[in-house]
């Protein structure tokens, strides 16, 4: 069947993203360790982090509130209010910085969107997801956009379902295993892999997890026009 519908990756894939966080948790870090000096920051942090997915999701204020939560638990409550109003501003910071294009993602976009249809498939809060589309000058390419609480193959048989799309003609491109590759090629779709120079430890999936077909690793997205036409035959 020939590919009609490509769905993109919003994170990582499109714009620059986990590079920011990765920025303010070092940060985070050099604040909490002149608190707690022999606190293994980083680990404390990401417990926190996955404890939290389920109540806040994924994003910006999550991380955010789960910084403040930390430094809470790890100073025992003496964190200073001074440093607490710090961490929000790193979270206030975070929001509103521009939106960073990858390398060739416009004209890549812009060579694509003539033969396929494409969706802006992302997760995380609605409302920093939509201010990054707006700020990326990229939303008039999209015949749709579909925020996610989660992606996983439910939310994609939703996407499927509203659009009126079928998996044999769908093809996912992103940057994470576990949300852009393993539930689109478990529901029967193609993925396109494209490798972030960051990515959070909850986005890797174990080589032996990974389908051993109806996915491909690509390292820039300038390569992608030539793929989808390869995939198209």
């Amino acid at each position: 069947m020939a590919i009609r519908v490509v769905g993109f990756d919003g994170d990582d894939t499109l714009w620059h993203s986990e590079t920011r966080f990765s920025v303010t948790q070092a940060e985070f870090r050099e604040l909490l360790l002149r608190h707690v000096p022999e606190a293994d920051v980083d680990a404390r942090l990401s417990e926190m982090e996955m404890k939290n997915l389920s109540i806040y999701g994924y994003g910006v204020k999550s991380f955010t509130l789960s910084m403040i939560e930390t430094a809470i638990q790890l100073t025992q409550g003496l964190i200073p209010a001074s440093d607490l109003e710090v961490i929000l501003g790193w979270g206030k910071r975070m929001l509103m910085e521009p939106t960073e294009l990858l390398d060739r993602v416009e004209l890549t976009l812009q060579q694509i969107a003539g033969r396929y249809d494409m969706l802006l498939i992302t997760k995380g809060d609605l409302f920093d997801q939509e201010s990054k589309l707006a700020r990326s000058g990229l939303g008039d390419l999209f015949i749709g956009v579909e925020i996610v609480s989660e992606k996983n193959i439910e939310s994609y048989q939703g996407i499927f379902r509203r659009r009126g799309i079928s998996p044999g003609e769908f093809v996912m491109v992103g940057n994470s295993l576990r949300s852009d590759v393993v539930p689109v090629v478990t529901l029967g779709g193609q993925a396109v892999h494209i490798p972030y120079e960051v990515t959070w430890h909850h986005e890797h999936v174990p080589d032996e997890q990974l389908p051993s077909q109806g996915w491909r690793r690509i390292a820039t997205m300038s390569e992608l026009p030539a793929l989808l036409e390869a995939l198209s035959v």
